[in-house]
């Protein structure tokens, strides 16, 4: 494992990757080992601690909520190493449906995650993360223009919250959606996906009919990131609108995030 790595395989992260390469604006890219991607930092090994210690990283973004971090446990401490936790979901919404999620049977299983209730939660709660969470969005961003790269970003899995963060990051210095997608699709790949969990003695386990239930919230689909997408366009008339009005970024914000992210 060496630090030049843009995907190395870390033993107790999962979705960990370097954003660095994606196309941008005016035949620009995003640079290389500035901004990076992953899930929790909970179960990090001392190798992993390592790893990361070495990619001198000036702030790591926790997305995750209190409730999240009393289930998962604190980051793993990187010296160093600032740690900023900005919740993008409450800690009280959605507690009792992911108990659900781990330790429900069948039948409540059913109950609210078929006929499409799943991924209408999830393509919920991506409309949710954009239309409720600009104040976060901006402090992110503000951060990013001030000093905090290279810069770890990271939820729970690294897929929706992250996912979403790291989206407007890229929107900001002018990545274009397609390539956001890309990147974002990346989670569904077996050395990133995130590993279901059940209960030992929850009925059903994961059988191949659970495992379908709960696909849709566990995979980045299109339609999600279609979705925050969406929510910028309907309220803010587009990209330009959502970054001035939304998050309030200055001209002169977004070219020191152009400078710091970009080569």
């Amino acid at each position: 494992m060496t630090q030049d790595a843009v995907e190395p395989t870390l033993a107790g992260i999962r979705n960990f990757r370097d954003v660095g390469g994606l196309p941008a604006a005016d035949g620009r890219r995003l640079r290389r080992r500035v901004l990076y991607r992953s899930g929790h930092l909970a179960h990090a090994t001392s190798a992993d601690v390592a790893f990361l210690s070495g990619l001198g990283l000036h702030t790591v973004f926790d997305f995750r909520n209190a409730a999240d971090q009393a289930l998962e446990g604190p980051d793993a401490v990187l010296d160093g190493t600032r740690n900023l936790n900005i919740p993008l979901t409450d800690p009280a919404d959605g507690v009792e449906f992911w108990r659900m999620v781990r330790d429900g049977s069948l039948a409540q299983l059913r109950t609210a995650l078929a006929d499409g209730q799943a991924a209408g939660r999830m393509t919920d709660a991506y409309r949710t993360m954009i239309h409720g969470r600009t104040a976060e969005h901006s402090r992110v961003l503000h951060a990013l223009a001030e000093d905090s790269v290279p810069a770890l970003m990271h939820c729970a899995a690294g897929k929706d919250r992250a996912g979403v963060s790291v989206a407007v990051t890229l929107l900001a210095v002018g990545v274009g959606r397609e390539a956001i997608e890309t990147d974002y699709l990346k989670s569904n790949s077996p050395q990133h996906r995130y590993r279901v969990h059940r209960a030992e003695d929850a009925e059903g386990g994961l059988s191949s009919e659970v495992m379908a239930l709960l696909a849709p919230l566990f995979d980045a689909r299109p339609g999600y990131l279609a979705a925050a997408f969406a929510a910028i366009d309907e309220r803010w008339g587009g990209t330009e609108g959502y970054l001035t009005e939304g998050l309030r970024l200055s001209g002169p914000t977004r070219e020191l995030l152009r400078e710091r992210l970009l080569d």
